[in-house]
């Protein structure tokens, strides 16, 4: 009979505050991970040994002082083995700081920031797509798709997460020889974009990037139709993957978003084997089954992430044949790995250290059925596409 451990894996979670629910899916997903680990008899290490997982969370309330209080109380009284972050960029950061003061490995499923992984941190790995490639894709869709193409604007609300994400997605059009003609912010509380659309048609532009969050990217799509903009391709931050964005109607056609995953992704073994990375953990159809039944609602990408971030420490912990940090951060190192949620690998260049850089966005796409009822697709990268692309929009 094989000898079992149970180890505490520790992470908070905004049961209150403005993060609330974003965070409580992301806190499901992570709940769901530690059940299929147990159920299936633990981790496996080298040495024979089976490790089942014990999850400590608390209410951070959604604020970063909470945070650093409740990382240190896992660490130091629950005796916490290894740390999954919290949900939001701003809180992740705030735990990174205790994470790496108490050398524990911590592995994020809630958190986009560039930022974070450059403060030399070596403790702290991203699952997540960060900020600076949530449009990268767009770009390389629109260059498969049409290679004429060569004028774009990059339009975009000035908050740290929509500028990180824009400058990000400018760098990568000039490498691929795009002339951007057009880069400017707007405020978040913008409600009529008229005069940057006057500017967006004066500057030649044959497709517009950017957006920033809900409100103001349907706002802006919304106008850009009213206004009959010439464009072949329109591609915004956030707002396209909500579900209510359908509620444009006939505005919301053609409009592409970046998502971290969706329910319907078809990221596969087959899949993996072709692009090089090895295969693990769940199928995309089981996830989302067990999810639904254990919670009776269809997951969000938060869920999926938070998953996601359990199911790499687990298969670090496995590789590694042991729970020393060392020898468990050495196999995130190396990894180079395919789940449901995609590709998982990191950077581990001391600039920026535990940085995502295997992760795709799934770029989504607005297409109507047989009946005319707008749907939304997956159209990028290939190997999780529902759909080709429609192409061009107008």
């Amino acid at each position: 009979m094989p000898q079992e451990k149970t180890i505490v894996v520790g992470f908070t979670e905004s049961k209150t505050g403005s993060l609330n629910v974003p965070s409580t899916r992301h806190a499901k997903g992570v709940l769901l991970w530690a059940d299929r680990v147990n159920a299936e008899g633990g981790i496996p290490l080298s040495d024979g040994t089976r490790v089942k997982v014990k999850v400590v969370s608390y209410d951070d309330e959604s604020s970063k002082e909470r945070v650093q209080q409740l990382y240190t109380k896992l660490v130091t009284e629950d005796g916490a083995d290894f740390l999954l972050a919290p949900y939001s960029s701003g809180l992740t950061a705030a735990a990174a700081v205790i994470a790496e003061q108490y050398g524990k490995v911590m592995v994020t499923g809630g958190a986009g920031d560039d930022e974070t992984h450059r403060q030399g941190y070596t403790h702290v790995f991203q699952v997540l797509t960060p900020a600076s490639r949530y449009l990268t894709g767009a770009v390389d869709l629109l260059h498969t798709v049409d290679a004429t193409v060569k004028k774009v604007a990059i339009v975009y609300e000035n908050d740290r997460f929509s500028t990180a994400s824009a400058e990000g997605v400018r760098k990568h059009a000039e490498e691929l020889g795009y002339d951007v003609t057009m880069y400017e912010s707007y405020d978040s509380t913008t409600a009529d974009f008229g005069p940057f659309i006057n500017k967006i048609q004066s500057s030649g532009a044959e497709a517009v990037l950017g957006g920033g969050h809900f409100q103001d990217g349907t706002t802006f799509a919304r106008q850009l139709y009213e206004k009959k903009v010439p464009l072949k391709f329109i591609a915004l931050l956030v707002a396209p993957p909500e579900p209510d964005f359908a509620k444009l109607g006939d505005a919301a056609y053609g409009i592409v978003g970046p998502s971290q995953w969706e329910p319907q992704v078809t990221y596969s073994p087959e899949a993996a084997k072709a692009a090089g990375h090895e295969w693990y953990g769940p199928s995309n159809d089981e996830f989302v089954k067990d999810y639904e039944e254990k919670y009776k609602e269809e997951p969000s990408y938060h869920s999926a992430g938070g998953f996601a971030a359990g199911l790499v420490l687990e298969k670090a912990i496995r590789d590694a044949g042991s729970l020393d940090t060392d020898k468990v951060i050495a196999a995130l190192e190396k990894m180079n790995l395919m789940t449901f949620f995609g590709v998982t690998r990191f950077d581990t260049s001391p600039q920026s250290y535990g940085l995502q850089i295997g992760h795709e966005m799934v770029q989504i796409q607005w297409q109507k059925d047989g009946q005319g009822n707008l749907r939304k697709e997956i159209v990028w990268p290939k190997e999780a596409a529902t759909a080709e692309v429609i192409y061009p929009i107008r």
